[in-house]
């Protein structure tokens, strides 16, 4: 059942409608077109002019009504902060008239959200007719190219619920961001004879050159069958421009066009241009009908704002703009292949929303996966995939793909592989140094300096865990092999003389140095959460070793590994969690980095070491095992000793309300509301005066992982709790249900909540091996049925199991299987395998069903697998 949002649930809500690194345009709780982030950097709370969606009915050439597609403005009612706004605007004058606060709308609406779709609601007592909109950019899994259309796409359905004909026309209005006599807007009518012509309104400018950053376009759209439209809004002063406009379209007919030339009178800095294309149709009493319409953009230029380079340039092209020419072409495109791209998106949209799983688990899967389509992801020239960790108010938050951050973002990995392995290139190729330390943040334009800093435990070793865990996914070996020698640098920079921070010179298989991590500083001393990083990297190092034919490193590695896991096993588990070994009163630990580790991490006036966990309980203390458990790596810490971590984190750190609880750090969640904290120190342990960073915080990312892992280890309904609980926290009214904020807003860590997919479904894969496997959580009861979705590099599809037989199909792709691996008890139970009509011949080992032949199921196809009934 969908959730619907309404009233004050409403005021938070911005859903992005943007291709992948194209930039988006926000659809607001209330319909308002809002957070204009397509000019190649965030833009939170802005507007475009008056860009907006009305609709108007007339009978016998008579007005019955006008109004906004706005639902009621939940507020600010005093205005807000407008950066750089002239006199008369802002806070302590109202709402800008260009949220169209002002203007009739409608009195009843309603939001719903399924990502990567969004539909509303309209309906008024005086309007004549129910109003629906259907909102989204397309959404494909492994179509990276028509996933990332510079584009929002809108279908309206009008239903004329009257007992007479009405005539209705749905109106676009858009505003040009250029404040300049330059300006240009251009209509165009494409195949005027055809069954849908395409109607285009170019906004442009002759302001800039076309290697400007602020070069561009945007473009409005529909296929409509009758269309007029207003190249340009009324040019005036004071609010004229609105003011005629409302004449102009507020009464019975067409809108009458209205042009400008270079002598005219040109626009004020302060009312820019706008221009509008109506679409016009008859509807008889209880007809409906659908029509759609494209905002499209056009910003070619990338530009380093955040932190350019001396010399040299740093601009370079937006991957969008290599493959459509201007506006025009990608709204052209949008509107030509609508069908089609709306239904590849539907379908992945219901194969995971068909999932037999929680609604709460579902929501944070989908909602999550919006960070893909908001402004902390840029995709440069070849296509190649860059993320910022999130986004602050006008400009990127925290640069360079940071490896410890994307190291919890787990739904680009399936969903669109390749870019997640894009992601590696650029990192192994450009942020290595020649010993193999790595800089964990990419610098833009690529192929500048790296960044020159300590490298990051947890980055740099989660590096080789993903570039393993996309291995696996692909199936790829002759990627792997390309990578190989920095994947092994990255490893063996452990123990290499020239690391600086002395992680492991003896090969212990323990990180003791100067440890650098996600939460911005440095532990001293050993600890399962970042030595568990290392072991894991030893893990996966040794496979993919073997596998290239490197027996003597893969022994290496394996031997190393062995040794640290039994010690951190043996050493650093208190009996209820792991914590971390160090001597806070030895300020030697520190000297030996030098006087700026004294200075930075020296206490003097306590005599203490600062920023460190010691006996505390730290909400990543187990993560290298969440990170195994998903790639399929095995054990990486005892299982007992990790369950009772688990339970212990959740004992000490889940806060039913944080009512009661001193938060010194970043606030995100307050009052009643719920969560799971940092890092906690129990009655008895040893907690330093000044702790670890951000212990007192909830921060969604770190939340959804240790989540997924109790639930992975059987801690079913204290995951569900923590998922819940973050959810409840984005509520429409409090905070957005699409941006789970972090370091700023669509924060990249939180698509850690993808996780739950594979957590409830027991999804395994080795595509290396042709191999893919699903051993649910929940068996289902009798008449029932669990499914879930699932993705890997070359497919994507939906796994069924009931009492009786069990389905695997294949909605888009192509899978190689050679091995199915089930329950045991399912095992047991085959009589019979199918591949659509064919009987398949199969046999049984090693915990799963091996496929006499190689089998490749396409897209279309399923596996049945009949189950013996008598033993179910």
């Amino acid at each position: 059942m969908k959730k619907v949002y309404t009233g004050s649930k409403t005021k938070e809500i911005s859903f992005p409608l943007g291709g992948i690194g194209s930039g988006c345009i926000g659809l607001s709780g209330n319909g308002r077109l809002i957070d204009w982030e397509i000019f190649n950097r965030p833009n939170k709370k802005s507007y475009n002019g008056f860009s907006h969606f009305a609709i108007k009915a007339e009978q016998d050439g008579r007005l019955l009504d006008a109004r906004v597609l706005n639902g009621d403005m939940q507020g600010p009612y005093n205005g807000e902060h407008v950066r750089g706004g002239p006199l008369h605007s802002g806070y302590g004058y109202g709402p800008q008239s260009e949220t169209m606060a002002g203007m009739p709308h409608f009195a009843h609406t309603a939001f719903y959200g399924e990502f990567p779709l969004a539909g509303m609601t309209f309906a008024d007592p005086a309007f004549p007719g129910k109003v629906a909109l259907q909102a989204f950019n397309p959404f494909i899994p492994l179509n990276d190219k028509d996933s990332s259309i510079p584009a929002a796409f809108f279908e309206w359905e009008i239903v004329n619920e009257s007992d007479a004909p009405i005539t209705y026309t749905l109106c676009l209005s858009t505003g040009n961001p250029i404040p300049s006599e330059k300006v240009i807007h251009t209509y165009k009518e494409t195949n005027a004879e055809a069954a849908q012509p395409l109607h285009t309104l170019k906004l442009a400018s002759r302001q800039f050159a076309a290697d400007h950053p602020q070069f561009g376009d945007i473009c409005i759209a529909t296929d409509a069958a009758e269309v007029s439209h207003q190249a340009y809004w009324y040019r005036g002063g004071w609010c004229d421009a609105l003011e005629m406009f409302w004449h102009d379209f507020a009464r019975p007919g067409e809108l009458n066009n209205r042009m400008y030339g270079a002598e005219d009178r040109p626009p004020s800095a302060r009312h820019r241009d706008t221009a509008s294309l109506a679409a016009r149709m008859e509807l008889l009493p209880g007809e409906s009908r659908k029509v759609k319409f494209v905002i499209s953009w056009n910003y070619p230029n990338m530009e380093n704002y955040w932190n350019p380079q001396k010399t040299g340039t740093n601009t370079w092209t937006n991957y969008y703009a290599t493959v459509f020419e201007d506006s025009v072409a990608s709204a052209s495109y949008a509107l030509r292949q609508w069908e089609r791209l709306y239904s590849e998106t539907a379908d992945f949209k219901e194969a995971l929303f068909a999932s037999t799983l929680p609604d709460v688990v579902k929501e944070a899967v989908s909602a999550n996966l919006s960070v893909l389509k908001s402004a902390t992801s840029l995709r440069l020239t070849d296509g190649s995939f860059y993320g910022f960790e999130g986004c602050i108010e006008d400009q990127g938050s925290c640069e360079g793909s940071c490896t410890h951050v994307w190291n919890y973002a787990y739904a680009m990995p399936f969903l669109f592989p390749s870019l997640e392995r894009s992601m590696r290139d650029l990192d192994f190729r450009y942020n290595r140094r020649g010993d193999g330390r790595m800089s964990f943040r990419l610098m833009l334009p690529i192929g500048r300096e790296a960044k020159d800093f300590h490298a990051c435990a947890d980055g740099q070793f989660g590096g080789v865990i993903k570039a393993y865990r996309d291995w696996k996914i692909s199936g790829d070996s002759a990627w792997l092999a390309a990578n190989w020698e920095a994947i092994k640098q990255s490893i063996e920079y452990a123990w290499a003389p020239s690391n600086e921070d002395q992680w492991d010179p003896a090969q212990k298989g323990v990180l003791e140095g100067r440890q650098h991590h996600t939460l911005d500083m440095e532990l001293y001393g050993a600890n399962s959460w970042l030595s568990g990083f290392y072991l894991a990297a030893l893990k996966a190092g040794a496979e993919m070793a073997a596998y290239l034919g490197e027996a003597d490193t893969a022994e290496t590695y394996r031997c190393i590994f062995t040794k640290g896991k039994k010690w951190v096993d043996e050493h650093l588990f208190n009996g209820s969690y792991y914590e971390q070994h160090v001597d806070l009163s030895d300020r030697s630990m520190l000297e030996r980095f030098g006087e700026e580790a004294v200075s930075s991490y020296w206490n003097a006036e306590l005599g203490e070491i600062k920023y460190q966990i010691a006996g505390g309980c730290a909400i990543d203390q187990v993560v290298a095992q969440w990170h195994a458990n998903l790639c399929g790596l095995g054990e990486i810490f005892d299982k007992v000793q990790t369950r009772s971590a688990l339970q212990a984190l959740y004992k000490h750190n889940f806060k039913a309300s944080m009512r009661n609880e001193a938060n010194t750090w970043r606030i995100y969640s307050l009052n009643d509301e719920a969560g799971l904290v940092i890092c906690t120190w129990p009655e008895g342990t040893d907690k330093p005066s000044i702790p670890l960073t951000y212990n007192s915080e909830t921060m969604t990312g770190f939340e959804y992982q240790a989540a997924v892992h109790m639930i992975q280890e059987g801690l079913i309904e204290e995951g569900l709790t923590i998922v819940q609980a973050i959810r409840d926290r984005y509520d429409g009214e409090k905070r957005n249900p699409w941006n789970e904020i972090e370091c700023g807003s669509n924060y990249a860590r939180s698509m850690a909540s993808y996780a739950l997919l594979n957590a409830f479904s027991g999804f395994e894969y080795d595509q290396v091996n042709g191999m893919i496997g699903f051993q649910p959580l929940i068996a289902p009861a009798e008449s029932e049925s669990f499914r879930t979705f699932w993705a890997l590099d070359r497919a994507w599809g939906s796994f069924e199991m009931s009492q009786h037989h069990l389905r695997l199909d294949v909605s888009r792709g192509e899978l190689r299987l050679k091995r199915l691996k089930l329950a045991p008890s399912q095992l047991a139970q085959v009589t019979q395998v199918k591949l659509g009509d064919r009987v398949l011949p199969f046999q049984i080992s090693d915990g799963a069903l091996f496929m006499a032949d190689d089998l490749v199921v396409s897209a279309q196809q399923s596996v049945i697998i009949k189950l013996n009934e008598e033993q179910t």
